[in-house]
Protein backbone atom coordinates (compact mmCIF):
# COMPACT_ATOMS: atom_id res chain seq x y z
CA UNK A 1 0.00 0.00 0.00
CA UNK A 2 1.21 3.51 -0.75
CA UNK A 3 2.50 5.23 2.36
CA UNK A 4 0.71 8.34 3.57
CA UNK A 5 3.63 10.57 4.50
CA UNK A 6 3.81 13.97 2.87
CA UNK A 7 6.78 14.90 0.63
CA UNK A 8 9.00 17.70 1.79
CA UNK A 9 9.82 18.84 -1.72
CA UNK A 10 7.70 21.56 -3.33
CA UNK A 11 8.17 22.49 -6.99
CA UNK A 12 7.44 26.10 -7.87
CA UNK A 13 8.36 28.91 -10.20
CA UNK A 14 10.02 32.00 -8.79
CA UNK A 15 10.21 30.37 -5.34
CA UNK A 16 6.45 30.56 -4.88
CA UNK A 17 5.24 34.13 -5.26
CA UNK A 18 4.01 35.32 -1.89
CA UNK A 19 2.60 38.71 -2.77
CA UNK A 20 -0.10 38.76 -5.42
CA UNK A 21 -2.42 41.40 -6.76
CA UNK A 22 -5.66 39.44 -6.62
CA UNK A 23 -7.25 41.52 -9.37
CA UNK A 24 -4.62 40.75 -12.00
CA UNK A 25 -2.82 37.55 -10.95
CA UNK A 26 -3.19 34.68 -8.54
CA UNK A 27 -1.17 31.77 -7.23
CA UNK A 28 -2.51 28.37 -8.22
CA UNK A 29 -1.62 25.01 -6.71
CA UNK A 30 -2.17 21.43 -7.83
CA UNK A 31 -1.32 18.32 -5.85
CA UNK A 32 -0.38 15.02 -7.48
CA UNK A 33 -1.53 12.52 -4.87
CA UNK A 34 -0.27 8.96 -4.34
CA UNK A 35 -3.70 7.65 -3.38
CA UNK A 36 -4.03 5.19 -0.51
CA UNK A 37 -6.18 2.48 -2.08
CA UNK A 38 -8.82 0.29 -0.41
CA UNK A 39 -8.46 -3.46 -0.34
CA UNK A 40 -10.21 -5.06 -3.30
CA UNK A 41 -13.45 -6.67 -2.18
CA UNK A 42 -16.54 -8.11 -3.84
CA UNK A 43 -18.76 -7.06 -0.95
CA UNK A 44 -19.24 -3.50 0.34
CA UNK A 45 -17.32 -2.42 3.42
CA UNK A 46 -19.10 -0.60 6.25
CA UNK A 47 -19.62 3.14 6.03
CA UNK A 48 -17.26 3.48 9.00
CA UNK A 49 -14.47 1.55 7.24
CA UNK A 50 -15.01 3.59 4.08
CA UNK A 51 -14.67 6.83 6.03
CA UNK A 52 -11.53 5.55 7.73
CA UNK A 53 -9.88 5.00 4.34
CA UNK A 54 -11.03 8.37 3.02
CA UNK A 55 -9.70 10.13 6.12
CA UNK A 56 -6.26 8.62 5.51
CA UNK A 57 -6.21 10.25 2.08
CA UNK A 58 -7.66 13.46 3.47
CA UNK A 59 -4.86 13.55 6.05
CA UNK A 60 -2.36 13.71 3.19
CA UNK A 61 -4.42 16.25 1.24
CA UNK A 62 -4.78 18.38 4.36
CA UNK A 63 -1.00 18.80 4.59
CA UNK A 64 -0.84 19.74 0.90
CA UNK A 65 -3.67 22.26 1.29
CA UNK A 66 -2.10 23.87 4.35
CA UNK A 67 1.31 24.10 2.72
CA UNK A 68 -0.17 25.56 -0.47
CA UNK A 69 -2.00 28.21 1.56
CA UNK A 70 1.19 29.05 3.48
CA UNK A 71 2.94 29.57 0.13
CA UNK A 72 0.29 32.08 -0.94
CA UNK A 73 -1.94 29.87 -3.12
CA UNK A 74 -5.54 31.01 -3.49
CA UNK A 75 -6.80 27.79 -5.07
CA UNK A 76 -5.67 24.16 -5.02
CA UNK A 77 -6.80 21.27 -7.23
CA UNK A 78 -6.60 17.65 -6.06
CA UNK A 79 -6.96 14.57 -8.30
CA UNK A 80 -9.86 12.50 -9.53
CA UNK A 81 -10.35 9.43 -7.29
CA UNK A 82 -7.99 11.12 -4.84
CA UNK A 83 -10.06 10.42 -1.73
CA UNK A 84 -11.12 6.77 -2.20
CA UNK A 85 -9.23 5.30 -5.17
CA UNK A 86 -10.66 2.99 -7.85
CA UNK A 87 -11.45 -0.62 -8.86
CA UNK A 88 -14.99 -0.49 -7.49
CA UNK A 89 -18.23 -2.09 -8.56
CA UNK A 90 -21.51 -0.25 -8.34
CA UNK A 91 -22.19 -1.89 -4.98
CA UNK A 92 -18.75 -1.55 -3.39
CA UNK A 93 -18.47 2.20 -4.12
CA UNK A 94 -21.74 2.93 -2.31
CA UNK A 95 -20.37 3.28 1.28
CA UNK A 96 -18.02 5.99 0.02
CA UNK A 97 -20.77 8.19 -1.45
CA UNK A 98 -22.47 11.24 0.03
CA UNK A 99 -25.50 13.24 -1.06
CA UNK A 100 -24.05 16.44 -2.53
CA UNK A 101 -26.63 19.23 -2.86
CA UNK A 102 -26.91 21.85 -5.59
CA UNK A 103 -24.56 24.75 -4.70
CA UNK A 104 -27.52 27.15 -4.96
CA UNK A 105 -28.57 26.02 -1.46
CA UNK A 106 -25.89 28.35 -0.03
CA UNK A 107 -24.25 25.81 2.27
CA UNK A 108 -21.08 25.81 4.34
CA UNK A 109 -20.71 22.20 5.54
CA UNK A 110 -18.07 23.22 8.07
CA UNK A 111 -20.61 25.27 10.05
CA UNK A 112 -23.77 23.27 9.19
CA UNK A 113 -22.53 19.67 8.88
CA UNK A 114 -25.93 17.99 9.41
CA UNK A 115 -28.05 20.15 7.13
CA UNK A 116 -28.07 17.59 4.30
CA UNK A 117 -27.54 14.38 6.22
CA UNK A 118 -24.38 12.29 6.42
CA UNK A 119 -21.57 14.37 4.91
CA UNK A 120 -18.27 14.00 6.83
CA UNK A 121 -16.09 14.30 3.72
CA UNK A 122 -17.83 17.47 2.56
CA UNK A 123 -17.51 18.87 6.08
CA UNK A 124 -13.79 18.19 6.21
CA UNK A 125 -13.13 19.68 2.77
CA UNK A 126 -15.19 22.73 3.67
CA UNK A 127 -13.28 23.22 6.92
CA UNK A 128 -9.94 22.84 5.16
CA UNK A 129 -10.95 25.58 2.72
CA UNK A 130 -12.34 27.82 5.45
CA UNK A 131 -9.50 27.40 7.94
CA UNK A 132 -6.83 28.00 5.31
CA UNK A 133 -8.69 30.72 3.31
CA UNK A 134 -8.20 28.86 0.03
CA UNK A 135 -10.46 27.48 -2.71
CA UNK A 136 -10.36 23.67 -2.61
CA UNK A 137 -11.21 21.47 -5.61
CA UNK A 138 -11.74 17.78 -4.89
CA UNK A 139 -13.30 14.67 -6.43
CA UNK A 140 -15.86 12.58 -4.48
CA UNK A 141 -18.93 10.46 -5.22
CA UNK A 142 -22.52 11.73 -5.23
CA UNK A 143 -25.66 9.62 -4.74
CA UNK A 144 -29.18 10.56 -5.73
CA UNK A 145 -32.28 8.47 -5.01
CA UNK A 146 -34.75 7.82 -7.82
CA UNK A 147 -38.08 5.99 -8.02
CA UNK A 148 -40.29 3.93 -10.31
CA UNK A 149 -41.65 7.05 -12.00
CA UNK A 150 -38.18 7.54 -13.49
CA UNK A 151 -37.91 5.03 -16.32
CA UNK A 152 -34.11 5.29 -16.31
CA UNK A 153 -33.79 4.66 -12.57
CA UNK A 154 -31.40 1.73 -11.93
CA UNK A 155 -32.84 -1.29 -10.12
CA UNK A 156 -31.11 -0.32 -6.85
CA UNK A 157 -33.08 2.93 -6.79
CA UNK A 158 -30.25 5.43 -7.03
CA UNK A 159 -27.95 7.29 -9.39
CA UNK A 160 -24.24 7.42 -8.58
CA UNK A 161 -22.04 10.14 -10.04
CA UNK A 162 -18.33 10.81 -10.35
CA UNK A 163 -18.39 14.31 -8.87
CA UNK A 164 -16.06 17.28 -8.61
CA UNK A 165 -16.77 19.82 -5.87
CA UNK A 166 -15.38 23.28 -5.15
CA UNK A 167 -15.38 25.03 -1.78
CA UNK A 168 -14.50 28.73 -1.65
CA UNK A 169 -12.18 30.37 0.86
CA UNK A 170 -15.07 30.64 3.37
CA UNK A 171 -15.84 26.93 3.06
CA UNK A 172 -18.99 27.42 0.99
CA UNK A 173 -19.91 24.84 -1.66
CA UNK A 174 -19.76 26.89 -4.88
CA UNK A 175 -19.61 24.23 -7.61
CA UNK A 176 -20.70 20.63 -8.17
CA UNK A 177 -19.99 18.83 -11.43
CA UNK A 178 -21.14 15.34 -12.42
CA UNK A 179 -18.63 13.87 -14.90
CA UNK A 180 -20.42 13.71 -18.24
CA UNK A 181 -18.04 11.55 -20.31
CA UNK A 182 -17.24 8.50 -18.21
CA UNK A 183 -14.34 6.29 -19.21
CA UNK A 184 -15.21 2.72 -20.18
CA UNK A 185 -14.05 1.22 -16.87
CA UNK A 186 -16.19 3.48 -14.64
CA UNK A 187 -19.01 0.98 -14.24
CA UNK A 188 -19.62 2.14 -10.65
CA UNK A 189 -21.06 5.44 -11.86
CA UNK A 190 -24.01 6.61 -13.92
CA UNK A 191 -23.83 8.90 -16.91
CA UNK A 192 -25.73 12.11 -16.13
CA UNK A 193 -28.80 12.35 -18.33
CA UNK A 194 -27.85 15.84 -19.49
CA UNK A 195 -24.63 17.78 -19.51
CA UNK A 196 -24.25 20.48 -16.90
CA UNK A 197 -21.80 23.36 -17.02
CA UNK A 198 -20.13 24.06 -13.70
CA UNK A 199 -18.56 27.51 -13.37
CA UNK A 200 -17.69 29.66 -10.38
CA UNK A 201 -16.55 33.26 -10.04
CA UNK A 202 -13.63 34.31 -7.89
CA UNK A 203 -11.79 37.60 -7.26
CA UNK A 204 -9.15 36.22 -9.63
CA UNK A 205 -11.27 35.26 -12.63
CA UNK A 206 -14.02 32.96 -13.83
CA UNK A 207 -13.40 29.22 -13.57
CA UNK A 208 -14.89 26.16 -15.21
CA UNK A 209 -14.53 22.54 -14.17
CA UNK A 210 -14.55 19.17 -15.89
CA UNK A 211 -12.94 15.79 -15.16
CA UNK A 212 -10.37 13.56 -16.91
CA UNK A 213 -11.92 12.00 -20.07
CA UNK A 214 -14.04 15.13 -20.53
CA UNK A 215 -10.97 16.90 -21.94
CA UNK A 216 -11.47 15.02 -25.22
CA UNK A 217 -15.00 16.35 -25.56
CA UNK A 218 -16.79 19.32 -27.04
CA UNK A 219 -19.46 19.05 -24.35
CA UNK A 220 -18.65 20.30 -21.75
CA UNK A 221 -14.93 21.09 -22.24
CA UNK A 222 -14.99 23.30 -25.33
CA UNK A 223 -18.38 24.81 -24.47
CA UNK A 224 -17.03 26.08 -21.14
CA UNK A 225 -14.31 27.99 -22.99
CA UNK A 226 -16.13 29.12 -26.13
CA UNK A 227 -19.59 29.83 -24.76
CA UNK A 228 -19.08 30.53 -21.06
CA UNK A 229 -15.79 32.38 -21.61
CA UNK A 230 -14.04 31.04 -18.53
CA UNK A 231 -10.54 32.27 -17.77
CA UNK A 232 -9.26 29.10 -16.12
CA UNK A 233 -10.15 25.41 -15.95
CA UNK A 234 -9.69 23.23 -12.88
CA UNK A 235 -9.10 19.65 -13.94
CA UNK A 236 -9.05 16.68 -11.55
CA UNK A 237 -7.85 13.59 -13.41
CA UNK A 238 -6.71 9.99 -12.99
CA UNK A 239 -4.74 9.81 -16.22
CA UNK A 240 -2.87 6.71 -17.39
CA UNK A 241 -0.09 7.84 -19.69
CA UNK A 242 -0.26 6.35 -23.16
CA UNK A 243 2.84 7.16 -25.16
CA UNK A 244 3.59 8.46 -27.68
CA UNK A 245 0.58 10.78 -28.15
CA UNK A 246 -1.50 10.71 -24.97
CA UNK A 247 0.85 11.37 -22.09
CA UNK A 248 -0.73 13.65 -19.51
CA UNK A 249 1.66 16.60 -19.42
CA UNK A 250 2.09 17.06 -23.22
CA UNK A 251 -1.60 16.65 -23.99
CA UNK A 252 -2.90 18.84 -21.15
CA UNK A 253 -0.40 21.61 -21.84
CA UNK A 254 -1.28 21.54 -25.55
CA UNK A 255 -4.98 21.80 -24.68
CA UNK A 256 -4.34 24.95 -22.64
CA UNK A 257 -2.29 26.44 -25.47
CA UNK A 258 -4.88 25.67 -28.14
CA UNK A 259 -7.93 26.66 -26.09
CA UNK A 260 -6.12 29.77 -24.75
CA UNK A 261 -7.06 29.36 -21.08
CA UNK A 262 -5.26 28.54 -17.86
CA UNK A 263 -5.43 24.83 -16.99
CA UNK A 264 -4.82 23.54 -13.46
CA UNK A 265 -4.32 19.79 -13.87
CA UNK A 266 -3.99 17.46 -10.85
CA UNK A 267 -3.26 13.81 -11.62
CA UNK A 268 -3.07 10.80 -9.32
CA UNK A 269 0.34 9.22 -8.79
CA UNK A 270 0.61 5.47 -9.30
CA UNK A 271 3.57 4.30 -11.34
CA UNK A 272 2.28 0.72 -11.58
CA UNK A 273 -0.66 2.08 -13.55
CA UNK A 274 1.42 4.63 -15.49
CA UNK A 275 -0.27 7.48 -13.62
CA UNK A 276 1.76 10.65 -13.22
CA UNK A 277 1.85 14.06 -14.83
CA UNK A 278 0.34 17.19 -13.27
CA UNK A 279 0.84 20.81 -14.17
CA UNK A 280 -0.16 24.44 -14.25
CA UNK A 281 -0.44 25.70 -17.80
CA UNK A 282 -1.11 29.16 -19.24
CA UNK A 283 -2.09 29.93 -22.85
CA UNK A 284 1.31 31.38 -23.63
CA UNK A 285 3.55 29.03 -21.64
CA UNK A 286 3.88 25.97 -19.46
CA UNK A 287 4.29 27.36 -15.94
CA UNK A 288 5.27 24.24 -14.02
CA UNK A 289 4.76 20.49 -14.41
CA UNK A 290 5.68 17.23 -12.76
CA UNK A 291 6.31 13.82 -14.34
CA UNK A 292 7.98 11.10 -12.27
CA UNK A 293 7.85 7.35 -12.89
CA UNK A 294 10.65 6.63 -10.42
CA UNK A 295 9.17 7.45 -6.99
CA UNK A 296 5.92 6.66 -5.21
CA UNK A 297 5.31 9.97 -3.42
CA UNK A 298 3.01 12.86 -4.18
CA UNK A 299 4.03 16.34 -5.26
CA UNK A 300 2.78 19.90 -4.75
CA UNK A 301 3.14 22.41 -7.59
CA UNK A 302 2.56 26.17 -7.41
CA UNK A 303 2.74 28.99 -9.92
CA UNK A 304 1.50 32.50 -10.54
CA UNK A 305 -1.06 32.95 -13.34
CA UNK A 306 -2.85 35.86 -14.96
CA UNK A 307 -6.41 36.06 -13.69
CA UNK A 308 -7.88 37.06 -17.04
CA UNK A 309 -5.50 35.90 -19.78
CA UNK A 310 -7.73 37.16 -22.62
CA UNK A 311 -6.86 40.75 -21.67
CA UNK A 312 -3.10 40.07 -21.74
CA UNK A 313 -0.87 41.73 -24.34
CA UNK A 314 0.77 38.38 -25.16
CA UNK A 315 -2.51 36.44 -25.54
CA UNK A 316 -1.96 34.00 -28.43
CA UNK A 317 -3.28 34.98 -31.84
CA UNK A 318 -5.87 32.94 -33.70
CA UNK A 319 -4.53 30.09 -35.84
CA UNK A 320 -5.83 28.88 -39.20
CA UNK A 321 -4.59 25.32 -38.87
CA UNK A 322 -4.77 24.46 -42.58
CA UNK A 323 -3.74 27.79 -44.15
CA UNK A 324 -0.17 26.78 -44.95
CA UNK A 325 -0.67 23.09 -45.66
CA UNK A 326 -3.54 23.45 -48.12
CA UNK A 327 -1.48 25.82 -50.27
CA UNK A 328 1.80 23.91 -50.29
CA UNK A 329 2.60 21.33 -52.94
CA UNK A 330 2.90 17.80 -51.58
CA UNK A 331 6.46 16.57 -51.23
CA UNK A 332 7.12 13.54 -53.40
CA UNK A 333 9.13 10.50 -52.32
CA UNK A 334 10.25 7.30 -53.99
CA UNK A 335 9.93 5.24 -50.81
CA UNK A 336 6.80 3.32 -49.95
CA UNK A 337 4.51 4.24 -47.08
CA UNK A 338 3.74 1.60 -44.46
CA UNK A 339 0.96 0.99 -41.90
CA UNK A 340 1.36 1.29 -38.15
CA UNK A 341 -0.75 1.33 -35.02
CA UNK A 342 -0.97 3.94 -32.26
CA UNK A 343 -3.44 3.25 -29.44
CA UNK A 344 -5.56 0.98 -31.69
CA UNK A 345 -5.68 3.50 -34.57
CA UNK A 346 -4.32 2.53 -38.00
CA UNK A 347 -1.83 5.21 -39.10
CA UNK A 348 0.00 5.56 -42.38
CA UNK A 349 3.74 6.24 -41.98
CA UNK A 350 6.70 7.18 -44.10
CA UNK A 351 10.27 6.78 -42.87
CA UNK A 352 12.65 9.72 -42.53
CA UNK A 353 15.50 8.13 -44.48
CA UNK A 354 17.98 11.05 -44.49
CA UNK A 355 19.31 13.63 -42.05
CA UNK A 356 17.40 16.35 -43.85
CA UNK A 357 14.30 16.26 -46.01
CA UNK A 358 10.73 17.11 -46.90
CA UNK A 359 7.92 14.55 -46.65
CA UNK A 360 4.18 14.36 -47.14
CA UNK A 361 1.91 11.54 -46.00
CA UNK A 362 -1.87 11.46 -46.47
CA UNK A 363 -4.93 9.57 -45.25
CA UNK A 364 -8.46 10.43 -46.38
CA UNK A 365 -8.77 14.25 -46.24
CA UNK A 366 -5.67 14.89 -44.14
CA UNK A 367 -2.21 15.45 -45.60
CA UNK A 368 0.72 16.08 -43.25
CA UNK A 369 3.80 17.99 -44.41
CA UNK A 370 7.17 17.87 -42.67
CA UNK A 371 10.46 19.67 -43.31
CA UNK A 372 13.37 18.91 -41.00
CA UNK A 373 17.10 18.84 -40.40
CA UNK A 374 18.82 16.45 -37.98
CA UNK A 375 22.22 17.04 -36.40
CA UNK A 376 23.07 13.58 -37.72
CA UNK A 377 21.18 10.54 -38.97
CA UNK A 378 21.88 7.76 -36.48
CA UNK A 379 21.80 4.19 -37.74
CA UNK A 380 20.31 2.89 -34.47
CA UNK A 381 17.29 5.23 -34.38
CA UNK A 382 14.43 5.44 -36.87
CA UNK A 383 11.91 8.26 -37.22
CA UNK A 384 8.68 8.34 -39.18
CA UNK A 385 6.02 10.83 -40.19
CA UNK A 386 2.51 9.52 -39.52
CA UNK A 387 -1.07 10.50 -40.30
CA UNK A 388 -4.46 9.39 -38.99
CA UNK A 389 -7.86 10.64 -40.12
CA UNK A 390 -10.67 8.62 -38.59
CA UNK A 391 -12.87 7.59 -35.70
CA UNK A 392 -11.15 6.17 -32.63
CA UNK A 393 -13.33 3.28 -31.39
CA UNK A 394 -11.57 1.65 -28.41
CA UNK A 395 -12.41 2.77 -24.85
CA UNK A 396 -14.51 5.60 -26.21
CA UNK A 397 -15.41 6.93 -29.64
CA UNK A 398 -14.10 10.26 -30.95
CA UNK A 399 -12.97 11.54 -34.34
CA UNK A 400 -9.31 12.50 -34.77
CA UNK A 401 -7.06 14.08 -37.38
CA UNK A 402 -3.42 13.63 -36.37
CA UNK A 403 -0.06 14.55 -37.88
CA UNK A 404 2.92 13.22 -35.94
CA UNK A 405 6.68 12.90 -36.24
CA UNK A 406 7.87 10.21 -33.85
CA UNK A 407 10.75 7.96 -32.98
CA UNK A 408 10.12 4.26 -33.57
CA UNK A 409 10.76 1.92 -30.66
CA UNK A 410 13.51 0.08 -32.54
CA UNK A 411 15.06 0.17 -36.00
CA UNK A 412 12.29 -2.20 -37.11
CA UNK A 413 9.56 -0.16 -38.84
CA UNK A 414 6.93 -2.42 -37.29
CA UNK A 415 7.60 -0.73 -33.95
CA UNK A 416 6.69 2.76 -35.15
CA UNK A 417 3.98 3.99 -32.80
CA UNK A 418 5.06 1.82 -29.87
CA UNK A 419 5.95 3.56 -26.56
CA UNK A 420 9.53 4.79 -26.24
CA UNK A 421 11.10 6.94 -23.53
CA UNK A 422 14.50 8.13 -24.77
CA UNK A 423 16.01 9.61 -27.91
CA UNK A 424 19.53 10.63 -28.95
CA UNK A 425 18.81 11.97 -32.43
CA UNK A 426 18.53 15.77 -32.33
CA UNK A 427 16.55 17.97 -34.69
CA UNK A 428 18.03 21.37 -35.51
CA UNK A 429 15.09 22.52 -37.64
CA UNK A 430 11.52 21.32 -38.18
CA UNK A 431 8.20 22.46 -39.58
CA UNK A 432 5.04 20.35 -39.31
CA UNK A 433 1.62 21.22 -40.78
CA UNK A 434 -1.56 19.54 -41.97
CA UNK A 435 -4.70 20.09 -44.04
CA UNK A 436 -6.94 19.97 -40.99
CA UNK A 437 -10.72 20.20 -41.24
CA UNK A 438 -11.09 21.51 -37.71
CA UNK A 439 -10.11 24.60 -35.75
CA UNK A 440 -9.36 22.48 -32.67
CA UNK A 441 -5.77 21.31 -33.01
CA UNK A 442 -3.49 20.70 -30.03
CA UNK A 443 0.27 21.09 -30.67
CA UNK A 444 2.81 19.21 -28.56
CA UNK A 445 6.51 18.33 -28.58
CA UNK A 446 7.77 15.59 -26.28
CA UNK A 447 11.51 15.28 -25.71
CA UNK A 448 13.68 12.43 -24.46
CA UNK A 449 12.71 11.44 -20.94
CA UNK A 450 9.09 12.45 -21.65
CA UNK A 451 9.96 16.08 -21.00
CA UNK A 452 8.36 19.08 -22.68
CA UNK A 453 10.02 21.37 -25.19
CA UNK A 454 9.77 24.94 -23.91
CA UNK A 455 8.19 27.79 -25.84
CA UNK A 456 11.61 29.32 -26.51
CA UNK A 457 12.39 26.34 -28.76
CA UNK A 458 9.25 26.22 -30.93
CA UNK A 459 6.31 28.32 -32.07
CA UNK A 460 2.93 27.92 -33.69
CA UNK A 461 2.48 30.30 -36.62
CA UNK A 462 -0.88 31.80 -37.53
CA UNK A 463 -0.91 29.70 -40.74
CA UNK A 464 -0.84 26.44 -38.75
CA UNK A 465 2.84 25.53 -38.84
CA UNK A 466 4.50 24.06 -35.76
CA UNK A 467 8.14 24.98 -36.24
CA UNK A 468 11.49 25.43 -34.53
CA UNK A 469 12.48 28.88 -33.32
CA UNK A 470 15.97 28.43 -31.84
CA UNK A 471 19.34 26.96 -32.79
CA UNK A 472 19.22 24.45 -29.92
CA UNK A 473 18.96 20.88 -31.30
CA UNK A 474 16.13 18.95 -29.63
CA UNK A 475 16.06 15.19 -28.88
CA UNK A 476 12.48 14.67 -30.05
CA UNK A 477 10.41 11.64 -29.06
CA UNK A 478 7.22 12.89 -30.71
CA UNK A 479 6.05 16.11 -32.34
CA UNK A 480 2.31 16.16 -32.92
CA UNK A 481 -0.57 18.21 -34.20
CA UNK A 482 -3.54 16.47 -32.60
CA UNK A 483 -6.84 17.53 -34.17
CA UNK A 484 -10.33 16.80 -32.92
CA UNK A 485 -13.26 16.90 -35.36
CA UNK A 486 -16.07 17.22 -32.83
CA UNK A 487 -18.90 17.31 -35.34
CA UNK A 488 -18.05 13.71 -36.33
CA UNK A 489 -18.21 12.41 -32.74
CA UNK A 490 -21.04 10.17 -31.49
CA UNK A 491 -23.36 11.85 -28.94
CA UNK A 492 -21.19 10.86 -25.97
CA UNK A 493 -17.54 9.83 -25.82
CA UNK A 494 -18.06 6.83 -23.53
CA UNK A 495 -18.97 3.41 -24.87
CA UNK A 496 -22.69 3.92 -24.58
CA UNK A 497 -24.81 4.87 -21.61
CA UNK A 498 -24.29 1.45 -20.02
CA UNK A 499 -25.68 2.23 -16.58
CA UNK A 500 -28.85 3.79 -17.90
CA UNK A 501 -29.19 0.99 -20.42
CA UNK A 502 -28.80 -1.56 -17.64
CA UNK A 503 -31.55 0.15 -15.64
CA UNK A 504 -33.85 0.04 -18.67
CA UNK A 505 -33.10 -3.61 -19.34
CA UNK A 506 -33.69 -4.62 -15.74
CA UNK A 507 -36.95 -2.70 -15.62
CA UNK A 508 -38.11 -4.24 -18.89
CA UNK A 509 -37.25 -7.76 -17.73
CA UNK A 510 -39.08 -7.24 -14.45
Amino acid sequence: MVTSWFPICVIALAACVLRVDALDTFVAAVYEHAVILPNTTKTPVSQEDALMLMNKNLDVLEKAIKLAAEKGAQIIVTPEDGIYGWHFTRETIYPYLEDIPDPQVNWIPCTEPDRFGYSPVQKRLSCLARENSIYVVANIGDKKECDVNDFNCPSDGRYQYNTAVVFDSKGKLVARYHKYNLFASEVQFNFPKDSTYATFDTPFGKFGIFTCFDIFSYDPAVILVDKFQVDSIVFPTAWMNTLPLLSAVPFHSSWAKAMKVNLLSANTHNTRMQMTGSGIYAPEAVKVYYYDMETESGQLLLSELKSRPRTSSNYPAAVDWSAYAKNVKSFTSDQANFPGNIYFDEFIFTELSKDTGNYTVCQKDLCCHLSYKMSEKRSDEVYALGVFDGLHTVQGEYYQQICTLLKCQTADLKTCGEPIGSAFTKFEEFSLSGTFHTSYVFPQIVLSGTQLATEQHFEVLSDGRLQSRSDVPLPILAMTLYGRVFEKDPPRLGQGDHTLQRGNMERTQS
